[in-house]
């Protein structure tokens, strides 16, 4: 099984990797930013189960740095942690999405309570080039406890499938560089091929490449717009029966 990655913001060293030790032995994969521009440069590059992000941080401080965070990635989950009593300023975080405030010093079965509270459901790959489309679904699927990866082009879907425990792959057809049908004959053809889900806008000038799809066994078609619980149910359906089927 994939390590739980966790990202560490921190500028006390010390406790920093303290806090690295401690959850590196108990088998999490860590990584550490000592502050808030060095962490958003890192969360640009990197994808993160879980960030512990201290409230009191030099230049950009903790509160800017988290909804930062969450601008980049809304379906970002993030622990404050503080030393000190900033009661408003931790509420607005905790109203932006944060999961819950951790009061230092740590109490390090605390810590690892919560993380195991944040273990993913599972992990899917949207691979869809519509900022607004791909926003909110990631916060819905996000919310449902999912881990959600991004593809925004036909390449970038192929690479992260090869390099990640993908569970579901949700795939446009209309995508830069390699469209969704040249996506799913390539994994076919690396035999890397996973429960796949295809969506698209264009039902009617694409319904050859739709029936080709589904005679190589997607496991269905969902034609935009469509209810974002529609997706939710898809995806439960397939996390237990990799090889169902669903309806259009």
């Amino acid at each position: 099984m994939k390590k739980l990655r966790v990202f560490i913001v921190e500028d006390d060293r010390d406790f920093a990797e303290g806090l690295a030790l401690l959850l590196q032995v108990e088998g999490y994969e860590v990584t550490i930013a000592f502050s808030g521009e060095e962490a958003l440069q890192v969360f640009k590059q990197q994808d993160f189960d879980i960030t512990f992000m201290d409230v009191r941080l030099p230049g950009m401080n903790g509160i800017e740095s988290f909804f930062e965070l969450r601008r980049l990635k809304p379906g970002a989950r993030v622990i404050m942690m503080t030393a000190y009593s900033v009661e408003q300023l931790l509420n607005e975080t905790i109203n932006g999405g944060a999961l819950g405030v951790l009061s230092k010093p740590l109490k390090p079965e605390k810590v690892l309570e919560m993380l195991k509270t944040v273990k993913p459901a599972g992990i899917i790959l949207l691979a869809d080039d519509d900022p607004d489309f791909v926003r909110a679904l990631e916060m819905f699927l996000s919310k449902a406890n999912y881990k959600v990866l991004l593809a925004r082009t036909g390449r970038e879907a192929v690479d992260k499938v090869l390099n990640n425990n993908v569970d579901v792959l949700i795939l446009d057809l209309r995508l830069p560089v390699l469209s969704g049908l040249d996506v799913y004959l390539d994994l076919k053809r690396q035999s890397r091929t996973l429960p796949t889900l295809i969506v698209t806008g264009y039902e009617t000038e694409e319904v050859e490449t739709i029936d080709k799809l589904k005679e190589m066994s997607v496991a269905g078609c969902l034609i935009k717009p469509f209810a974002p619980e529609t997706l939710l149910s898809a995806v439960k359906m397939l996390m237990e029966n990799p090889d169902g089927k669903i309806s259009k």
